[in-house]
């Protein structure tokens, strides 16, 4: 039972059901279609009498095919108070930096779930204390980060997988602290007419991890993933003009080898609004991905890429939207990507899910990360309900 003084907090949650349907036979037995429920609440309330709030949010998901896809997560557990100068926050919380669409350089405080999903956009939650205070000058934060969060894997019973089972409970930390090392990172941003910027400097444990191949049982070899510390400084630009929209992401990185090296993502969307005063509007984005690096982990080539893409805003009661996007490598691998969503009465949400994955050598098995998802095609439906 809560306090007297919480009683009127808020509560909201969403349940969610999913299928996906792989269109080719998996590399290693695994099933061709998988079903999945994810429940997340958030708990919000502000102390009466107090410049102080609280947010919960858990989040639980159970798969029917990958046992690592069945976790918990806290999402959020923050605590902020707001003062006459200064706002600070302290627990659990998620933090996104950038604006570029295809990737996301610059977003580094959070750990990527990626059993949740390959694009990068879902987080764990990452414990942290945040001060932040807006002048005339810009917005100034400061992050500590006293925990890691280690990346999440698919097993060996799921798909998008890597050919060797990803070790999760061996990580190889560069820090003597392991998990436990302090993180810490500072941004300024600003509002300067039409343009948004946002300079960044991370010092602590790469999100982004390497791979060691382990072979002490050369039966059943896997991969343990490696954890080096990285200083990262890195610049976000988006300029609003008429119907344009710019973006450029930058980043600047030491640690992962003996040479600092670059990495950047740019480009723009441009919308055609109101189309023949349908209410329709439709967005056109084009961006290229560069990196200075000859590999990355595990052996992998770096390219240069890019992508195109559309976005469609239907501007209706059901909020009707969808994004598609194709992206192609110097080396000719294509991935094509749909996301799809519209409302369905006052509390239900269907989205529509596909990605496509093709021209690969199977000769160079290396010249792409996307190449041991080669044969993992798929079309995914979710059903989600608010209340």
């Amino acid at each position: 039972m809560f306090p007297a003084n919480l009683v009127a907090s808020e509560w909201s949650s969403q349940l969610q059901i999913e299928a996906k349907a792989f269109t080719q036979d998996s590399d290693f037995g695994q099933s061709n279609s998988n079903y999945s429920l994810a429940f997340e609440t958030e708990f919000y309330h502000e102390f009466e009498d107090t410049d102080w709030s609280v947010t919960f949010k858990p989040f639980l998901r159970w798969d029917s095919e990958d046992s690592e896809r069945t976790h918990g997560d806290i999402r959020e557990l923050m605590f902020t108070y707001v003062g006459d100068v200064w706002e600070v926050k302290a627990g659990i919380g998620k933090v996104y930096w950038g604006v570029a669409e295809s990737q996301h350089l610059v977003d580094v405080i959070n750990q990527t779930d990626f059993v949740e999903n390959i694009d990068g956009e879902d987080k764990l939650g990452q414990p942290m204390l945040h001060l932040s205070t807006e002048q005339d000058w810009g917005l100034l934060e400061l992050f500590v980060l006293p925990y890691f969060r280690e990346r999440t894997f698919a097993g060996i019973d799921g798909r998008l997988r890597f050919p060797l089972v990803i070790d999760t409970d061996n990580p190889i930390y560069a820090s003597s602290d392991k998990e436990h090392n302090i993180d810490a990172a500072v941004r300024w941003s600003r509002s300067i007419g039409d343009w948004e910027l946002g300079v960044s400097h991370f010092s602590g444990t790469s999100r982004e991890p390497l791979f060691q191949l382990d072979a002490t049982n050369p039966i059943d070899p896997s991969l343990r993933p490696v954890y080096v510390t990285i200083d990262q400084t890195s610049i976000d630009l988006q300029a609003t003009i008429d119907a344009w929209l710019w973006k450029l992401e930058a980043i600047s990185r030491s640690g992962f080898d003996s040479d600092r090296y670059w990495a950047a993502v740019g480009g723009f969307e441009y919308s055609f609004y109101d189309i023949k005063e349908s209410g329709v509007d439709l967005g056109v984005i084009l961006e290229y991905q560069t990196d200075s690096r000859d590999f990355l982990g595990a052996g992998f080539q770096t390219q240069d890429s890019i992508v195109a893409g559309f976005r469609l805003a239907m501007n209706d009661e059901q909020s009707t939207e969808a994004l598609l996007g194709y992206s192609h490598s110097e080396e000719g691998q294509k991935f094509i990507n749909l996301e799809a969503s519209r409302r369905l009465g006052d509390s239900w949400k269907l989205i529509i899910e596909a990605r496509y994955f093709t021209g690969f050598d199977d000769n160079n098995p290396t010249e792409s990360i996307f190449y041991p998802f080669r044969n993992d095609d798929y079309i995914g439906i979710s059903l989600e309900k608010y209340f």
